[in-house]
């Protein structure tokens, strides 16, 4: 029998992954309880069991009368510091019950009990019953330890399980065999379904322990998702090369993200979309046709505001550092695609940059008096130098040993001999790359300055013309005064 006991340890080993010495522990326990449910138990009995041949004794601990009353004493205090239970058939606190000793607390004194081997010839079938529920239970136990062990630190990981059930509460998705995590509604996407069977990708968000085993809580909303997505296709990032830094997500709806580069020579940008919008395009398809915008990030507030807008274009940013406010103004024709569908792109932005943006037409701008104005527009104040579509300058703070701010189009008008924003206003938005980048080719750059040159009028301030239109008006008046003299002559000789 004990060789047959070893062989049974050594089978649920291999197939739960349990150890032989936690189920050896179990079955001791398992002996002890189906000793004391045999008649005429001792009070206090210990097993032990050899791990090796499976052999086991029971052994009657006889406690010294002042020993026994200590250990109760103690036992008494702790159960009266703990919290009564309450009873849910009745709602009543439940009476505690009679202090035990616990095997722990009677080991310290082993030198001051004497033991008497009573192990039974033969156990009834009750306690074998008993046996065989406390190895069970036992097993159930150590099981649903090793995964909260196993799941417990792959919080935020993605995972591919399998739809299991589903209805309005929650959806079950099943990892692996007997492991099961719940997607909550909270958690899920308003436009999605999960049928019976069907695969699916989402984030782990949280792992607690309960009594019915790990209670694992996906994902589908988080944007660690997103990043998660990201990683598993573009092996740039895998491999650190590329760090998506942010993320502001609206799910189901549209996302963007922030990605930079660690290694010269690697586009961020372009690494994400891939092979023609191959990469990008499998992480929108696991999102169900969630649009996702990729934005390079940028340490200059302005420039990383305006790409933030994509994919409307924006002439000029204005950033309050102190506020964190950016103002941004862009064409009329703009305006709608930088605020978005019930102001989502201009909310995204928000999220992303952490600044808070207020959008405005190039019209409504030019007509507001309330602008801030520096003195001497041509000064290097430290502030950069671009002269506004209503006449202003740029309040942005100017960078490096530039005189302008971080914005491309701000940058292009150091190739220009005027600082007025409206000479580059019939650029593309390539060309004014080319112009703001310090590197670009001189034959492209001066194409593309002649060509701004040749569409710009110079504005013409007011007053000198009116000063020249008075001085017309007076020559006219004068002219026929002049030729009056001799025609008045002319009729004195005749």
């Amino acid at each position: 029998m004990s060789k047959e006991i070893v062989e049974a340890i050594k089978a649920l080993e291999q197939e739960k992954g349990i150890s032989a010495d936690k189920l050896m522990d179990a079955l001791a326990d398992a002996l002890l309880s189906a000793y004391k449910k045999t008649p005429q138990a001792a009070k206090y009995a210990r097993v032990d069991l050899d791990h090796e041949t499976g052999d086991f004794r029971v052994f009657e601990l006889i406690l010294p009368a002042e020993l026994e009353e200590k250990l109760l004493a103690e036992a008494a205090e702790a159960q009266e510091e703990e919290e009564r239970e309450i009873d849910p058939e009745t709602g009543e606190l439940k009476e505690p019950e009679d202090p035990e000793l616990d095997p722990e607390m009677i080991a310290p004194y082993e030198d001051q009990i004497e033991t008497r081997d009573v192990t039974p010839e033969d156990f009834g079938r009750i306690a074998a019953q008993t046996a065989k529920q406390v190895i069970l239970q036992r097993i159930r136990e150590a099981e649903r330890m090793m995964m909260f062990e196993e799941y417990q630190d792959r919080v935020g990981e993605l995972i591919t399980g399998i739809i299991q059930q589903s209805d309005k509460r929650y959806t079950l998705v099943q990892l692996r065999e007997r492991v099961e995590a719940l997607l909550p509604k909270s958690e899920q996407v308003y436009n999605e379904r999960y049928d019976h069977g069907m695969r699916v990708k989402a984030v782990i968000t949280d792992v607690s322990d309960s009594t019915k085993g790990p209670a694992i809580v996906v994902s589908r909303r988080s944007p660690e998702l997103i990043k998660s997505l990201f990683e598993l296709e573009v092996p740039e990032i895998a491999d650190k090369l590329v760090e998506i830094v942010g993320v502001a997500r609206e799910p189901g709806y549209r996302s963007k993200i922030a990605v930079v580069s660690h290694t010269d020579g690697v586009d961020p940008v372009g690494a994400c979309v891939g092979p023609r919008g191959s990469r990008v395009r499998m992480v929108v398809s696991e999102l169900r046709g969630e649009k996702i915008d990729i934005i390079p990030h940028n340490d200059e507030p302005a420039r990383f505001v305006a790409k933030a807008l994509s994919p409307a274009r924006v002439r000029e940013v204005i950033v309050d550092d102190e506020e964190r406010q950016a103002t941004v103004i862009v064409p009329d024709d703009q305006l709608s695609l930088a605020i978005g569908r019930d102001g989502q792109n201009a909310r995204l932005a928000a999220r992303l940059t952490g600044w808070r943006v207020d959008i405005k037409s190039e019209s409504e701008f030019a007509s507001e008096d309330e602008v801030e104005e520096y003195a001497g527009e041509e000064a290097s104040d430290g502030h950069c130098l671009a002269v506004l579509s209503n006449g202003r300058r740029c309040p942005n703070a100017a960078i490096g040993e530039s005189s302008y701010c971080g914005l491309p189009t701000h940058q292009a008008l150091a190739r220009f001999e005027t600082n007025r924003i409206a000479i580059i206003s019939p650029l593309e938005e390539a060309e004014l790359a080319i112009l703001a980048d310090p590197a670009a080719d001189d034959g492209q750059v001066t194409e593309i300055v002649a060509k701004a040159e040749d569409q710009y009028e110079e504005p013409v301030d007011e007053e000198p013309v009116a000063e020249e239109a008075e001085e017309e008006t007076a020559e006219d008046v004068g002219e026929p005064e002049a030729t009056e003299e001799p025609v008045a002559e002319e009729a004195e000789q005749a």
